[in-house]
């Protein structure tokens, strides 16, 4: 049997599973032998979790925190919002992993969308951007990302909406979940930490400009260059980043590795830099989630302050959007991305969230059309 048959298989008998972006392709997770539904009460206990140091491909945990958690983690209460009830993180013991390629080959047509709202019109996200813009001249933050969603009804096959995006906008931390009462499809391309050993990186993306027919690689490099809004936010950004390695990083360790490059995705390009660490002894996984979760490329700068004028602001809950999906290995290895570019399907509801920076010299009708940008590779999958 192949494995696209195996795959198609896998996904018509009805079994959980998920995949996430490799190296060389995909590796699919399976056979789920313990699921932890997170909440306030148990996170700490799970990532303080001593587990036997095995040396099987599924010695691990793989799963998602919701935002909501991570900021409870922080000692960040939300205000009352509206609320899905979908679970604050999830995280699975698989006993099955298989390598496939970047070919995922399945295709099962839906029908029968309803057609997307969004949740903040042009009108609202002004009224809040010039909220914020105050807030930043205040000097109460000096980048925040406003989030507004787009929500149909509809019941989705998420293996034939991730093979198509898989062909049209592989992302290197790209994800999907199936499970029983809810999926999860995701091209999301940040990541948040890598850990191998003590060796710790991340890698903020801060800028984004939409692809044209005139506009290559090395022109976009050229444009975020010269243009000082996005220059300024990337830097933030990489400060910010540079600062929340270095609570829990050997002094002197934390570097850039790459600075300001390009990269290229089916609708736009963004600007990244890459930054490492060496963490210092005794660091334990909640040392880790706390200084790195949420990560500030998606949230604002400051951080703390950045986080409470949002949560203040945002009516809805933002459920698994710039929260975080990757796993923990039991010899302490993790991989993290954050998840953004992604669909959430639930009691047959899907949403896509985005959110673009305001820094002080933001324009809104700029940034009001940008979180389409970003939203339209996933909303072209209804089509």
């Amino acid at each position: 049997m192949t494995k696209s048959n195996q795959l198609a298989k896998l996904d018509q008998s009805g079994k959980p599973y998920i995949i996430y972006k490799s190296q060389t392709g995909f590796d699919l997770y399976t056979n789920f032998s313990k699921k932890i539904v997170l909440n306030e009460k148990n996170i700490q206990s799970f990532l303080k979790k001593k587990n036997k140091k095995k040396i099987k491909n599924t010695d691990l945990y793989i799963g998602f925190f919701g935002y909501e958690l991570l900021n409870n983690l922080i000692n960040i209460k939300l205000p009352r919002q509206k609320d899905l009830n979908f679970p604050k993180g999830i995280f699975y013991k698989p006993e099955k992993k298989i390598k496939l390629s970047n070919n995922l080959n399945y295709f099962e047509r839906d029908f029968g969308f309803g057609s997307f709202k969004i949740n903040i019109n042009k009108k609202s996200y002004r009224k809040i951007f010039n909220k914020f813009k105050k807030k930043i001249k205040k000097g109460e933050t000096y980048q925040i990302k406003i989030c507004t969603k787009y929500k149909n009804k509809s019941k989705i096959n998420p293996l034939d909406f991730f093979s198509r995006l898989s062909k049209t906008n592989l992302a290197p931390e790209a994800f999907m979940i199936k499970d029983n009462n809810y999926s999860i499809v995701s091209c999301s391309p940040e990541n948040l930490i890598t850990k191998k050993g003590s060796e710790i990186s991340t890698k903020p993306i801060a800028g984004t400009v939409k692809k044209t027919k005139n506009l290559n690689k090395s022109k976009a490099l050229n444009y975020f260059r010269k243009n000082l809004k996005e220059t300024k936010e990337h830097n933030m950004i990489v400060d910010m980043e540079r600062n929340d390695l270095s609570r829990i990083c050997e002094i002197g360790t934390v570097r850039l590795s790459k600075q300001k490059i390009v990269e290229e995705y089916k609708d736009l390009f963004h600007y990244v830099s890459l930054i490492k660490g060496k963490l210092r002894k005794n660091i334990n996984n909640v040392d880790i989630i706390k200084a790195m979760m949420p990560g500030g490329s998606v949230i604002g700068c400051p951080k703390i302050n950045t986080l409470n004028l949002l949560n203040n602001q945002e009516k809805e809950n933002r459920n698994i959007y710039t929260g975080s999906f990757g796993y923990i290995k039991f010899n302490g290895d993790m991989r993290f991305n954050i998840i953004i570019r992604s669909i959430l399907n639930f009691r047959n509801m899907s949403e896509i969230s985005v959110a673009s920076g305001v820094v002080v010299d933001s324009n809104a009708n700029h940034e009001f059309n940008e979180n389409f940008l970003k939203a339209k590779a996933l909303i072209d999958l209804f089509k």
